[in-house]
C-alpha cells in the first residue's frame, strides 16, 4: 500500500538530532538538581555557556539559590520547586516533570566537573565561531567609513577570544588541527585590475618609489601577470638597473611572463600609461590585501570550529597559526600608512588630459590580465 505523507511526521524527520553537548548539559543539570552541593566543584562556565535557553535558565536558577541541606533535599522537593519557579521567569515551558527527567538522565553526579569542562569547551567553540564571523562580515562591509581599521579591531577581538580560550585550555604537543583550510577567495574584478595596471605604469615611470614601497609584495596582486611584473620592477630597482617599459619587458621575458595573452607590444602599452603616484595605488592594493587576508583567516578559523573532531587545543593552535598570516600583512599596512599621508594622484607628463581624480578604469590598450 503506498505511503501517504504525514506533514507532521515529515517535519519531525527533518529536525536534526541534538549535538552531543546537549546531552552533556542535561547530565550536568541532572547532577546539580540531584546533589546541589556539587555546584562548588563546577567552574569555568556560566549561564550563557549552555546551548539552549532552557538549560541556561535552569543553571542560572541553581546558582542563584542557596544549596539545600542534603538530608532535607532527599526528603522533599522544596528546593526543586524553588529552582523551577526561578527558571520559569526565563523559560516558561519548563515543568517539574522535566526536572525529574534530567535527574534520571544523569549517569554519575560525581562526574559533574567533567561535564562542566565539556560544556566549557563547546562554549569556547561557539565564541570563537561568532568572533570569526564578525571579522568576515566586517571585512566585506563596504558601507564602513574606516573599513580596514574596523576589521583590524574585530581581528583584535578575535585574538582576545583565542587568548582567553588558550588560558582555559593550554595547548600541548601534537595539537595541530586536521581540518582542511578553505581555498582563498579570488577576486578578478576590472576595477582592481585597472588599479594594478596603473600602479605598474606609474612605478615604471617613477622607479625611485619602488624601493620605498617594500610594504607591497607580489602576493598583494590579484592577477598573476601583474604580480610577475611587480617582481620584475622590484628586481630591477634593487639591482640598480635602468627601469623603463623596455627594460621591464626584457626582465619579463627572462621570467617567462610572455605568452599569447601577454605579448610584448601589449606589455609596453600597459607600462606606458602612468597616472598619479605609485604610493596611492599601492595603498589601495594593500588595503584590499588586508581585508582579503582578514576574511580568509576568519574563514579558516570558522572551518575549524565547524569540525566536531577538533579539540579545544586544536582550535587554539589552528587559530593562532591563521592569525599569524594577518599579523604579517597588518605590519606592512602600518608601514605603508604611518610615515606620511598618502599622496593623491596628480597629473604627470604622460597624462593626456587633466582629470578630477584617480580613474577607476585604465585605457583599453593597457588591459592585460589573466
Amino acid at each position: 500500500m503506498p505511503h501517504t505523507p504525514d506533514p507532521v511526521e515529515d517535519d519531525l524527520d527533518t529536525i536534526p538530532p541534538p549535538p552531543p553537548v546537549f546531552h552533556v548539559e542535561q547530565a550536568l543539570l541532572g547532577a546539580l538538581l540531584l546533589e546541589p552541593q556539587r555546584l562548588a566543584s563546577v567552574t569555568g562556565i556560566a549561564a550563557d555557556s549552555f546551548s539552549t535557553a532552557a538549560h541556561s535558565a535552569l543553571f542560572a536558577a541553581i546558582r542563584s539559590l542557596p544549596a539545600p541541606d542534603p538530608a532535607q533535599h532527599a526528603k522533599n522537593t522544596k528546593w526543586l520547586d524553588q529552582v523551577l519557579a526561578a527558571a520559569r521567569d526565563e523559560a516558561r515551558g519548563l515543568s517539574a516533570t522535566h526536572l525529574h527527567s534530567l535527574i534520571e538522565i544523569c549517569p554519575q553526579p560525581r562526574h559533574a566537573p567533567a561535564y562542566a569542562r565539556m560544556i566549557e569547551a563547546e562554549h569556547s567553540r561557539r565564541r570563537l565561531s561568532a568572533a570569526a564571523q564578525r571579522v568576515m562580515h566586517t571585512a566585506r562591509d563596504t558601507s564602513l567609513p574606516q573599513r580596514v581599521a574596523t576589521t583590524l579591531a574585530e581581528a583584535d577581538a578575535l585574538t582576545a577570544v583565542v587568548d582567553d580560550i588558550g588560558a582555559r585550555f593550554p595547548p600541548h604537543s601534537g595539537s595541530l588541527p586536521r581540518t582542511p583550510a578553505p581555498s582563498p577567495a579570488t577576486t578578478h574584478d576590472e576595477e582592481t585590475a585597472d588599479e594594478e595596471r596603473l600602479l605598474l605604469a606609474t612605478a615604471t615611470e617613477h622607479p625611485s618609489s619602488v624601493d620605498q614601497m617594500r610594504w607591497l609584495t607580489s602576493a598583494d596582486f590579484t592577477h598573476p601577470l601583474h604580480a610577475g611584473l611587480w617582481q620584475c620592477l622590484t628586481a630591477l630597482t634593487r639591482r640598480g638597473k635602468p627601469v623603463d617599459p623596455v627594460t621591464v619587458l626584457w626582465e619579463a621575458q627572462h621570467r617567462g611572463l610572455l605568452d599569447a595573452e601577454a605579448e610584448p607590444r601589449q606589455l609596453l602599452d600597459l607600462l606606458a600609461l602612468p597616472f598619479g603616484s605609485p604610493e596611492h595605488w599601492g595603498e589601495r592594493m594593500l588595503q584590499r590585501s588586508v581585508l582579503a587576508t582578514a576574511h580568509h583567516i576568519a574563514r579558516c578559523i570558522e572551518a575549524i570550529t565547524k569540525d566536531p573532531t577538533a579539540t579545544p587545543y586544536q582550535l587554539i593552535v589552528g587559530s593562532r597559526r591563521a592569525l599569524a598570516d594577518l599579523s604579517s600583512v597588518r605590519t606592512r599596512w602600518q608601514h605603508a600608512t604611518s610615515p606620511e599621508p598618502t599622496r593623491r594622484p596628480a597629473r604627470t607628463r604622460a597624462t593626456a588630459a587633466p582629470r578630477a581624480g584617480p580613474p577607476t578604469t585604465a585605457p583599453p590598450a593597457a588591459r592585460i590580465s589573466r
